[in-house]
């Protein structure tokens, strides 16, 4: 428990090119999680609204982005996650099929990996995963709780891809 609980990470810099870069989570960091949800949707509109940063704030509960560019490796955004602000940078985007940034907060790290499976019937399952790091953490946010923000999340994002209009992905 005590290595958790010191556990601080490689450097943000590793963290994004040496494991989000290469679609990877940290897998010692004190905090791990995965979630999964099959959204009655295809891969192209899922990662619509998923990538329309602007819009999370309608959609998303507790998220307001502050500033973001455009969706691609290397841009950094700027948002706020139940009072908490977070900057973060892209790391993999793979249209339709896998979204990655790294982000910190105060002195912690983590890792963000969302992936779009396409499944039969024109159904996505999207899967997150993320690592979060740092000195105390445990004693603060639980793996309970980082797991209830991920399922909130993917039921949000399902929401509003249901009330996107059919055919609809302008966003690429």
């Amino acid at each position: 428990m005590a290595g958790k609980l010191l556990y601080t990470g490689p450097s943000l810099t590793v963290l994004h090119d040496a494991y989000a870069r290469r679609g990877r989570i940290d897998d010692r960091a004190p905090l791990v999680s995965s979630s999964s949800l099959v959204v009655d949707a295809s891969p192209a509109r899922v990662w619509a609204v998923m990538t329309d940063l602007a819009s999370w704030a309608g959609w998303a509960t507790g998220i307001r982005v502050l500033e973001a560019g455009e969706v691609r490796p290397g841009e950094r955004f700027r948002w706020r996650l139940n009072g908490i602000t977070l900057r973060s940078r892209f790391a993999v985007v793979e249209p339709e099929r896998e979204l990655i940034w790294t982000g910190t907060f105060l002195v912690y790290r983590a890792v963000d990996r969302h992936v779009l499976e396409p499944l039969p019937g024109g159904r996505t399952r999207v899967t997150v995963e993320e690592s979060l790091a740092g000195p105390f953490l445990p004693l603060m946010y639980g793996p309970a709780r980082l797991r209830a923000n991920h399922e909130r999340w993917l039921n949000d994002l399902a929401a509003a891809v249901q009330r996107q209009p059919r055919g609809s992905s302008a966003r690429r």
